[in-house]
């Protein structure tokens, strides 16, 4: 009977031993299944953190941007309110001292760069008209030297280019007439004569004027039967036509380029040109010819023009005028200045707090860090906890 109560006490120990067993396969299997869940929950924390961690950079970046441009948008609101405070502290005579020194400006390159006297004089003229509206004394050295200029321009002579070039034009158009007239005077010489005597007949009254009459008649019957003729100079071979065009060709050429050096307003040219085409009518030409003549004499007064005077220097008055301009603006500049120094100083408080927002996320980054130490202790004692159980059942079984 003992040994049926020992076996069967020995099969009950067995089986709580297995029951116990199983038991705690069972406890080992939950921990290890919660650790894993703790684990999980601790990387998805860690990536919650570091996700949220770049966030707040982003918002601290782009806070920071935003406060540049804050920034930058209070200094141009400042510029633009100093401009508008210097332009309201411009008066009447501040406008018409620009208005005055842009009309210099435009003159002193009218002259300069277009050589036109009467458009400089008119802008000086009006320029000077503007100035002694403003009714401003310190402006009187600025007139006094544009007075000056004034009268220096109206005593340069002007040049007429349009003139000159159409009496240009006009001496071109003569050299192809030149022949022909020569021919048509040679053959008018008698006739000439004709007339003379005609009109010495027509004033005879008397007997002495008939026989100045007779004798002037028998004169020219002689010279018409005898021919007189100098051996000892030379004859000069009448031009061929070939030889007449590449006269009258050259010619024209040579009025051509003094046409050019007068639009250039190159006077060395102008000058040596015509005084070689008054060269070359006399060598080509006969000179007794009253075309010749004629064309010779406006070659001649052509050549007597000065088609490039000296010019003033008239830059003196804009040179005093920009100095006046430029005292008025410096005195407005510090009164501008002044003025804007209490606004100086609300931009710097407003700066101030700026920089205190922007320090504000990384406090909050580090709570952030805090948070994340204080759930990584949690997720260790709870760690512990099971495994302290573990022990416990061990220690009971």
């Amino acid at each position: 009977m003992a040994i049926v109560v020992l076996l069967l006490g020995l099969i009950a120990m067995a089986l709580a031993t297995g029951w116990l067993w199983q038991q705690r396969q069972s406890l080992e299997q939950q921990v290890s299944e919660i650790g894993q869940s703790v684990e999980e929950i601790r990387g998805q924390r860690q990536n919650a953190g570091s996700e949220l961690s770049g966030r707040i950079e982003q918002l601290q970046a782009s806070q920071r941007e935003q406060a540049e441009q804050q920034r930058k948008l209070e200094r141009q609101i400042d510029q633009a309110a100093r401009s508008l405070l210097q332009m309201g502290n411009r008066t009447r005579n501040d406008w018409l001292l620009a208005e005055a020194e842009y009309l210099l400006r435009i003159g002193n390159q009218r002259l300069r760069m277009e050589r036109d006297i009467d458009g400089a004089l008119a802008l000086l003229e009006n320029a000077d008209a503007v100035l002694a509206e403003t009714e401003d004394m310190s402006t009187y050295p600025v007139r006094q030297e544009l007075a000056r200029e004034i009268q220096a321009l109206r005593a340069v002579e002007d040049v007429d280019r349009v003139g000159l070039y159409l009496q240009l034009e006009a001496a071109i158009e003569q050299v192809e007439q030149l022949n022909t007239a020569s021919l048509a005077n040679t053959s008018a010489l008698p006739q000439t004569q004709d007339g003379k005597d005609e009109s010495a007949t027509a004033s005879a009254d008397n007997t002495s004027d008939y026989l100045a009459r007779a004798w002037e008649a028998t004169k020219q019957t002689l010279s018409e039967v005898v021919v007189i003729r100098r051996m000892d100079e030379p004859v000069d071979a009448p031009l061929s036509p070939e030889q007449s065009a590449y006269a009258n060709l050259n010619l024209r050429l040579m009025l051509e380029e003094a046409e050019m050096a007068l639009l250039r307003a190159n006077p060395v040219l102008y000058r040596r040109t015509l005084e070689k085409a008054q060269k070359w009518l006399e060598q080509w030409y006969d000179e007794s010819s009253n075309q010749v003549a004629a064309l010779a004499q406006t070659l001649s007064n052509l050549a007597k023009r000065d088609i490039r005077p000296d010019l003033p220097d008239i830059s003196d008055s804009l040179n005093l005028l920009k100095a006046r301009i430029a005292g008025r603006l410096q005195d407005n500049q510090q009164a501008g200045d002044n003025a804007n120094s209490k606004s100086d100083t609300a931009t710097g408080g407003s700066d101030q707090s700026n920089g205190d927002r922007a320090g504000q996320p990384q406090g909050l980054r580090e709570g952030q860090s805090t948070d994340q130490g204080t759930d990584t202790n949690q997720g260790t004692d709870q760690n512990e906890r099971p495994a302290d159980g573990g022990q416990a059942s061990g220690s009971g079984s």
